[in-house]
């Protein structure tokens, strides 16, 4: 027997395992930091996996001893989610766990807040953990204090590897000789020296890039180019098997961004230009949640140390153009498409901020730009410093521009020429590279194909589609680059040339010409000017403007801007008089109109100059304009009144008078010198007219029913006095008709070929019909607590053919619960509808056989019956 003092600690820890913990799992936890260890380290994974032996050396079966391995490659700092850390604890949780297993406690956390969660999830659980050399206790004193150091010392020495590792990284990089991922471009050789890619396509891609930028100055405009170009870009991979191959890809925003960003395109080596965040890091993505770090805070800058795409000098000019690019209050921003010429560059004289864009739809839905400076009023909810419209700015600004390139516009036209045949020339250079390399793919699988033995049909038939796919490449990319000659040539032909010249000649003409877009004038202004300051004065249609050319020189002028209203223009006394002096005279207001804009005066808003109506509004707001008026009106006759006046005695509108005179409901003609109605009144009709003007709407129509309306409580029998009313009803109007409920009626026309489209009944609201057989008049009668009408509302029904007769089921005719049958039929006993007939019906009677005819046709449909309503056959 093996003495006590001879056995390991492992060994002796048995005493701590019980016999309900082997009733549990044993979990035997594997993980390495990262997949290079777990490639390059393979005894640490094999002394893990091998901890399942001495699980079963404690007392447990080998199926109840679980392995979790999915943290393989994974570190255990807590900056990242671990699946099977997370299993491991759901375990514990819920008392399935006996103990954990692990060949040192680093291995199961190295972050303090997962090691305690982990420890107080064991004491709660009674699980044991285990390692190498013990088995340890969470509830035991002295096994919860060591296993405390433990996670302690393990957090602490993850530290430490960090900040070792980190040092040398920075001592290597300061020497220049660590090795930071290359951008598209560069190449490594197997020494270790960066070079420029040996591929001639790649360099002439990247040159492009920043030649584009260089002359466009936005990204979007450098992506647009490549995408309308069908221009790839070559990237080398960085891992997987094809490591250090070249592919190509199409470019991105984000691609395109990060190689002007880059330092390393303008030869300088640098280090720590990105840090990490916690805050932004996604569990999902281990490389995420960096930051960029500006210029002057990088650990490491040395300039001159790799070779160079651009200077020093380009690239720090791309990096302050990007951020001027940037719509901050401090930059221009970027060039929109808008058609305010001066985005970004007005600034407001009072108060020294950059004014802002403001766009509205005016007359026709063009689109009118304004300059307003809200800093204040947004900020600290203040009155806005000043606003003026866009176009007079642009217009004074874009007429000085034009000034300024007219003794240059010549040399600049053939500049501008030189540059677009050299541009062309780079791209066609790149296409065909592009060719050539497919020429080159498709023969070498044409070598590779006739290479193969023809026995071996196996290999030779993945070689043939090899080589007709690169033919078939060859051939679309010959045809894509005859579609990009014929829409750009290579080089400009003489026509184009002299075109060119010509159009220096004519600078206003390029410059308002349908194919210049505003981007195009904005990116020109901008060559020429830094700023533009602009301070209204006062607020009178007056503005300073101060150019600042690029270079320093300054420019002053003052601008006329549109105005709300007429007090607000400086002139205004001026104008005043000068209209009072030409209205005296008798001039019309054609004449004033042009004698205004030839001295040089102009109205508020947005007109450029006085019209007639413009003139009329004008006399009108200054008080002029019913002296002017009532001088030049003819005399008119007795009681009779002009219909501006006597709308304003009977204080009614105007219009409204106006169609009264052309109902014929007021006497009136149009005055045959003065063009303007003349309305006839005496005192009588005056009042009349008022009265009229005072009626409540739709009391002109209630008025006869409520005349003519003789309440009857008596119920209604057969022979009762209404078929007395019925027939002199009939005699009255002229014509037959029939009263019934509107259920009823709409299964009565359906059968007849009639068709309603009134289909609402109301609790208090119900339907009665007054019928011929061509002509329905439908009215709507209210049921009042005395039994009386006190509305109607009529609308006629024309008849349809039988084809589209309304299908009514037959119970339609029956009424509802809610609608007061008892009631209607005693109002209807006793109503005279007559006078009602006799204003609506101002058709002529229809013809007597007609009406036999239809009645004749449909007999049915004077058979039906309605509780509480009776329906005659007339």
């Amino acid at each position: 027997m093996m003495n006590a003092a001879a056995r390991l600690p492992w060994e002796l820890a048995g005493s701590k395992v019980q016999e309900w913990h082997r009733d549990r799992l044993a979990v035997v936890y594997v993980r390495q930091s990262t997949m290079a260890q777990v490639i390059e380290h393979g005894e640490s994974t094999r002394l893990q996996y091998g901890l399942s032996g001495r699980a079963a050396e404690l007392g447990w079966e080998p199926s109840r001893i679980l392995v979790i391995d999915e943290d393989l490659g994974r570190p255990a700092s807590g900056a990242e989610v671990r699946p099977g850390f997370q299993r491991l604890v759901s375990e514990v949780g819920l008392d399935h766990v006996g103990i954990v297993l692990g060949i040192e406690m680093s291995r199961l956390a190295r972050s303090g807040r997962e090691w305690h969660q982990l420890l107080e999830l064991c004491a709660l659980s009674g699980t044991l953990l285990g390692d190498m050399e013990a088995v340890y206790d969470p509830n035991a004193h002295n096994d919860r204090l060591l296993l405390g150091l433990k996670g302690t010392i393990s957090e602490a020495e993850l530290h430490l590897i960090r900040q070792r590792m980190l040092g040398g990284r920075i001592a290597k990089a300061r020497r220049g000789e660590l090795a930071i991922p290359l951008p598209a471009g560069f190449a490594r050789r197997p020494s270790g020296e960066v070079i420029l890619d040996p591929d001639e396509q790649v360099r002439a891609v990247i040159a492009l890039v920043f030649s584009l930028f260089d002359r466009i100055g936005t990204v979007g405009g450098v992506l647009a180019y490549l995408a309308d170009t069908r221009i790839q870009v070559g990237i080398r991979l960085r891992e997987g098997p094809d490591q250090g191959e070249l592919t190509w890809r199409r470019p991105s925003r984000a691609m395109i961004q990060n190689m002007l960003r880059n330092p390393a395109y303008a030869g300088t080596y640098a280090y720590g230009r990105s840090a990490g965040d916690p805050r932004r890091r996604r569990p999902e993505r281990p490389y995420s949640g960096k930051k960029r770090v500006e210029p002057g805070q990088w650990l490491v800058y040395l300039p001159g140390i790799l070779p160079s795409y651009i200077s020093v000098e380009q690239y720090e000019r791309n990096m302050r153009r990007m951020d001027a690019n940037r719509s901050r209050a401090q930059g221009m921003g970027t060039v929109r498409d808008g058609p305010a010429l001066l985005a970004g560059l007005v600034r407001c004289g009072r108060c020294g901020r950059k004014m802002t864009v403001r766009y509205q739809r005016g007359p026709g839905g063009a689109v009118q730009p304004s300059y307003v400076c809200g800093m204040a009023a947004a900020t600290w909810a203040e009155e806005r410093c000043q606003q003026l419209a866009g176009p007079c700015v642009d217009d004074y600004v874009s007429g000085l521009a034009l000034q300024a390139m007219a003794p240059a516009a010549l040399e600049v036209s053939l500049a501008a020429a030189e540059q677009e045949e050299q541009r062309r020339a780079e791209t066609d250079r790149i296409w065909r590279q592009r060719l050539e390399r497919a020429d080159y793919a498709a023969d070498r699988a044409r070598r590779q194909y006739q290479l193969a033995e023809p026995e071996n049909r196996l290999v030779v038939r993945q070689l043939e589609k090899d080589w007709n796919d690169a033919l078939a490449e060859r051939q679309r990319l010959g045809e894509d680059y005859d579609r990009h000659l014929a829409s750009r040539p290579r080089a400009l032909t003489p026509a184009e040339r002299e075109q060119v010249r010509a159009l220096a000649a004519d600078l206003p003409a390029v410059w308002n010409a349908e194919t210049t877009t505003d981007a195009d004038r904005k990116q020109l202004l901008r060559h020429l000017i830094e700023n533009v300051t602009v301070t209204v004065i006062g607020d009178s249609e007056q503005a300073d403007v101060e150019i600042t050319w690029a270079g320093g020189h300054r420019t002053t002028g003052r601008v006329i801007r549109p105005v709300a209203t007429l007090a607000q223009l400086s002139y205004l006394p001026r104008l005043r008089q000068r209209a009072g002096e030409l209205l005296a005279t008798g001039c019309t207001a054609a004449q004033i109109a042009d004698s205004l804009n030839a001295e040089g005066l102009r109205p508020p808003k947005r007109a450029a100059v006085f019209t007639r109506n413009s003139v009329h509004d004008l006399l009108g707001a200054l008080g002029l304009h019913h002296a002017r008026a009532s001088a030049r009106r003819p005399e008119l006759g007795e009681h009779e009144w002009w219909l501006r006046d006597l709308a304003e005695h009977l204080g009614m509108s105007k219009v409204t008078l106006d169609a009264w005179v052309r109902r014929g409901w007021a006497d009136g003609y149009l005055h045959p010198e003065a063009r303007l109605i003349v309305v006839r009144a005496d005192p009588a009709e005056t009042e009349r007219l008022r009265i009229l003007h005072e009626t409540p709407r739709g009391q002109h129509m209630r008025r006869p029913w409520q005349q003519n309306q003789e309440a009857s409580t008596s119920s209604e029998t057969e022979g009762s006095p209404d078929d007395d009313n019925r027939t002199r009803l009939r005699q009255q109007s002229g014509f037959p008709f029939s009263i019934c409920h509107l259920s009823a009626y709409r299964a009565a026309i359906s059968r007849a070929g009639y068709f309603s489209w009134s289909r609402r009944v109301v609790r208090t609201r119900i339907r009665v019909v007054l019928a011929r057989p061509l002509r329905v008049t439908v009215v709507t009668v209210k049921v009042t607590s005395r039994a009386m009408v006190s509305g109607s509302r009529s609308a006629c029904l024309s008849p349809v053919s039988r084809r589209r007769r309304a299908r009514i089921p037959s119970d339609s005719c029956s009424m509802t619960s809610s609608e007061p049958s008892g009631r209607v039929s005693r109002v209807l006993s006793g109503t005279d509808f007559a006078p009602f007939l006799t204003r609506q019906a101002r058709s002529a009677p229809v013809p007597q056989n007609r009406i036999q005819r239809c009645m004749e046709k449909k007999p049915r449909s004077a058979r039906l019956r309605m509780p509480g309503v009776k329906l005659s056959s007339s």
